[in-house]
């Protein structure tokens, strides 16, 4: 567990243009599911947090030092995670005969507090039912963390569209001082990875014919989890992260990899 927490030490203060450079082939690599030839091993899902304070205010934020202990979720976000929690704990156990090849939930959050919040009431919804959840609690993860978008912070959310025109034509821009897509999407796709190799190991002891694994819950934000979901559908880059359906506050979206 200690490696993987050290594995999630990652800010967007460091480099946010930065992508990974396969070390054999020299070939950079923006998404790390694309050229994947394996299944994964692990179910994965994404949930966006709740309705946050942020998303009232109608402004941005984006800035660690801030977003992680301030903007958490309002009444009618945390309904809508308990709303979530309720859902997927009913279905799970609904269907829990065919559930033999699941160990249980597990839950990866963003460390910003929106997130954080969400994910734990969704877990005691989950706990309420007796769903087994892996490690027996949230596993705070900095690659989940919201796209930093720079210069915008703070200021009104009228204004990720300018941002998002700029993504399609270039996934790696930084313009006003914003992370590029193409790193969102390196850094999140290279945490599946991680984490399927992760929890393929302490499931089966790396026998992928066990056929026991997790159902994984990535609570994270709306531009996140857009991007991540590029990656997921085995695009080359995330430039076209604004055309896949939206979204919305404290949806649950399954993630399956797309086929090679």
């Amino acid at each position: 567990m200690l490696a993987l927490l050290l594995l999630s030490i990652i800010m967007h203060s460091l480099m946010p243009t930065a992508r990974a450079m396969s070390a054999t082939s020299g070939k950079i690599i923006v998404n790390h599911l694309a050229q994947r030839t394996t299944s994964l091993t692990q179910s994965y899902y994404a949930l966006r947090h709740g309705q946050s304070l942020a998303n009232v205010a109608k402004i941005i934020s984006s800035d660690p030092k801030i977003s992680t202990v301030q903007h958490g979720l309002s009444d009618v976000g945390k309904d809508q995670a308990r709303a979530a929690g309720e859902s997927f704990a009913a279905d799970y156990s609904a269907t829990a005969s065919n559930n033999n090849n699941y160990r249980g939930v597990a839950i990866f959050s963003s460390d910003f507090t929106r997130a954080r919040e969400t994910a734990s009431i969704f877990a005691e919804e989950l706990s309420r039912s007796q769903i087994p959840l892996y490690t027996g609690e949230i596993i705070l993860e900095r690659r989940l963390r919201e796209r930093y978008f720079g210069e915008l912070n703070g200021g009104p959310d009228t204004r990720y569209q300018e941002v998002w025109d700029v993504d399609v034509n270039d996934a790696n821009h930084n313009e006003l001082g914003v992370e590029s897509a193409n790193s969102v999407l390196e850094r999140t796709t290279k945490l599946i990875t991680d984490l399927d190799e992760q929890l393929l190991q302490s499931s089966s002891g790396g026998d992928e014919e066990d056929g026991s694994c997790w159902k994984c819950i990535l609570v994270a934000h709306g531009d996140v989890l857009q991007i991540m979901q590029t990656g997921f559908l085995r695009h080359d880059d995330a430039s076209r992260h604004r055309s896949l359906q939206h979204l919305e506050t404290a949806t649950l979206r399954e993630l399956p990899l797309a086929a090679s």
